[in-house]
């Protein structure tokens, strides 16, 4: 059975189906969640959660080859709420203008980073400038869908997101 041919069976309530489909998105959707939550049950919840919501709601998919980006856009939405209730998070609106020239690297020496590395770095970041990476960087949502997920102005998502790969531009060259 294609993805298509699963899809619509879901639709349909089939089991198997299901099942199949878990299997094919766990693993995409439990990192996605896993580098907002920095934990690994949290993480299992979350994907959890989001299957039996997106099970729920399969109907509304309309073109199957959108749905795994609809999957991760749910656990994405459901990690972010989990971190808010865990943690009291509130996202601070630090409106105010941008500068209008792009920053400039100083020193431009070709400098190579392990994956590991560069991922340890973000999460010592404080929380609203991990999460703002982690979406604009790794899961690539855009500075306005960002706004739109955190509730803040878009200016403010693109301040933190400054901010944070500043800071952790400094971090790296501390390594």
């Amino acid at each position: 059975m294609n993805e298509k041919e699963l899809i619509q069976a879901c639709k349909k309530n089939v089991y198997s189906a299901q099942i199949q489909v878990y299997h094919l998105y766990k693993d995409m959707l439990y990192n996605s969640s896993w580098r907002i939550l920095k934990n690994r049950e949290d993480a299992q919840d979350a994907v959890q959660e989001s299957f039996i919501k997106g099970f729920e709601r399969i109907q509304q998919i309309k073109e199957e080859k959108y749905f795994g980006s609809w999957l991760k856009r749910i656990v994405i939405n459901h990690s972010l709420d989990m971190l808010r209730k865990r943690k009291n998070i509130v996202w601070l609106d630090e409106t105010y203008l941008l500068e209008t020239k792009a920053e400039e690297v100083k020193n431009e020496e070709d400098i190579n980073f392990s994956v590991a590395k560069i991922t340890n770095c973000i999460y010592q970041l404080k929380e609203k400038y991990h999460i703002v990476l982690i979406l604009y960087l790794i899961e690539n949502y855009t500075h306005k869908e960002i706004s739109k997920l955190l509730k803040l102005n878009e200016s403010t998502v693109r301040n933190q997101y400054r901010r944070g790969k500043k800071i952790l531009l400094q971090l790296l060259k501390n390594i």
